[in-house]
């Protein structure tokens, strides 16, 4: 099986700066620890970098550090960090992340954000600068701010718009685990009657802490498949930061997330050439 992992991440504290880094996570995750988190199932595995956090006016200099080591990793796209909030300076950003050919989408990182954010007249500007270059539009947001996610997907529905994490519901942990919230099942069915949203088949062993069984997690996949389908979900794993639980960091986390999804997917009878390539393919335009 080829698979296209769209939610990827990598760092170095020795090139970037990352403020958010502590404890297992508080190190360099690239090429070689890359390597060792493998998915032996799949005959191919390519990826999309999503921005990991470096400083602020690091973004493109993040961007850059990715492509130089593409090849060798597998990358196929990148979705950089920009803030889109920022009138002239969010135009200029854009402007020079243009010059990546690998650039196929940005993330203004939402989720520590106040709720609304999205909506402000300054951030709707930007993301309509998005949409008319052709890129994409990933949507890191805790479980309170989707109504915020389906209201600029109807004030720009040409903007094509994933949703990172399912939009990181309470899932609890494999020795407690919660049922899925009705409130996000509502806001998650409204985001999804935008027909330019998707959702990203990812997040959710860290949303658990790293405690997680297939048996608990399940069930918010049903409801995104309900939802959204396979022509609009995509798998990713989140690495590494869904590989690390209370005992650390593990390097087989990403496989084992993988394979969950899949036999989850095959019980379904969903379309897995989709799940794990295709869609995220053509979302990307790679």
């Amino acid at each position: 099986m080829r698979v296209l992992d769209s939610h990827l991440h990598l760092w170095d504290p020795e090139v970037l700066t990352y403020t958010w880094l502590e404890g297992p996570l508080a190190g360099r995750f690239g090429g070689s620890e890359l390597e060792r988190a493998r998915i032996e199932d799949a005959s191919e595995v390519t990826a999309v970098f999503v921005q990991a956090g470096a400083r602020e006016d690091e973004s493109l200099d993040e961007v850059r550090w990715v492509a130089g080591q593409a090849g060798e990793l597998g990358v196929v796209g990148i979705v950089a960090g920009a803030r889109l909030d920022g009138g002239t300076d969010t135009t200029v950003h854009l402007e020079e992340l243009s010059s990546e050919p690998l650039v196929v989408g940005v993330r203004h990182l939402l989720q520590d954000e106040p709720d609304g954010t999205a909506l402000s007249t300054a951030f709707v500007t930007g993301a309509r600068e998005v949409a008319a270059r052709g890129w994409t539009f990933d949507a890191c947001v805790r479980h309170s701010q989707l109504p915020d996610v389906a209201r600029l997907a109807g004030a720009i529905p040409e903007l094509r718009i994933v949703l990172d994490h399912l939009g990181k519901p309470a899932v609890g942990t494999a020795s407690a685990p919660l049922a899925p919230p009705s409130e996000w099942e509502r806001d998650l069915a409204e985001l999804a009657r935008h027909p330019l949203t998707f959702c990203k088949i990812s997040g959710l062993p860290a949303e658990a802490g790293g405690e997680w069984s297939a048996e608990q997690l399940i069930p918010f996949l049903d409801v995104a498949a309900d939802l959204f389908g396979p022509e609009r979900m995509m798998w990713g794993s989140d690495w590494p930061v869904s590989a690390v639980s209370g005992a650390g960091y593990g390097s087989s986390s990403r496989a084992r997330w993988f394979d969950t999804v899949a036999a989850w997917a095959h019980s379904r009878g969903l379309d897995q050439t989709a799940l794990f390539h295709d869609t995220a393919a053509a979302f990307y335009s790679l």
